[in-house]
């Protein structure tokens, strides 16, 4: 099931629209409703540049999170690859029949991780995820049968890279699962609607409230489009290439 904040586009229209619409009725609603005293406009700017403030900060730290996230999932990827890697020259560790049989799955193990990181369809990704399942069934089973015909240290080897390669997967997998909550996203559009109100509210004449109403959503808008870019690792245009996974990919000998 796709993330909401999969697509990034969306993401700034709506938002963009949503900040828009609370920095006019700020500005044309909320004025006419009970207009703000000289008196008042001290107190008034204090709270406004409070939550200001306090947008900026979660925009900052969920952009941090988005980021952390990012390079966690790059990272992973590039783990893949080498246990893929040093799982194909293990393999020499095993009888030659079980070694060609491994050194055969794990070549076209790592072509369903390739195509893992590049699809965008998700009916396709069932079938990547599926055909990776047999894939990892089949592999554990030619090193399982090795290791209880012939039980020593040798082979012990060839089984810790297997369970490397494996391991890593769910890792990645992991990462790609932790994305920041919806809950979270759901609080950062709160504080931003409550500022364009404010700031709506908050403009001297009506020319500069006109202003704030296209400058300020514009940029909270571009922020959490950038942000849902980021965080998202299938949808948008900043993705993880597997560049890692090819390489290893090209590297590997042929059957």
């Amino acid at each position: 099931m796709r993330n909401a904040m999969d697509y990034p586009s969306v993401v700034f229209v709506s938002t963009l629209v949503a900040m828009s619409l609370s920095a006019w009725i700020g500005a044309s609603v909320l004025r006419r409703v009970k207009s703000l005293t000289a008196e008042a406009r001290e107190d008034f700017n204090v709270v406004q540049a409070a939550t200001l403030t306090l947008l900026a900060l979660m925009i900052g730290f969920s952009f941090s999170m988005a980021v952390g996230r990012y390079d966690q999932r790059k990272n992973y990827e590039e783990e893949e690859a080498n246990a893929i890697g040093t799982e194909y020259v293990r393999a020499d560790l095993l009888p030659a029949a079980d070694a060609q049989q491994v050194r055969t799955l794990l070549t076209r193990y790592i072509g369903q991780r390739i195509l893992f990181y590049q699809t965008r369809d998700s009916n396709a990704l069932d079938e990547i995820n599926s055909t990776t399942s047999q894939l990892q069934t089949a592999l554990w089973g030619a090193v399982r049968d090795a290791a209880a015909a012939q039980p020593n240290p040798v082979t012990a080897l060839a089984v810790a890279g297997m369970n490397d390669v494996l391991n890593s997967q769910g890792y990645t997998q992991a990462a790609w699962w932790n994305r920041i909550p919806i809950a979270a996203w759901g609080l950062m559009v709160a504080i931003a609607v409550c500022c364009n109100l404010l700031v709506g509210y908050g403009a001297r004449t009506a020319r500069i409230g006109l202003t704030l109403l296209v400058v300020l959503p514009v940029v909270v808008s571009t922020s959490f489009a950038l942000i849902a870019d980021i965080d998202s690792p299938r949808g948008g245009i900043i993705r993880v290439s597997p560049i890692n996974l090819l390489s290893t990919a090209q590297s590997l000998r042929p059957d």
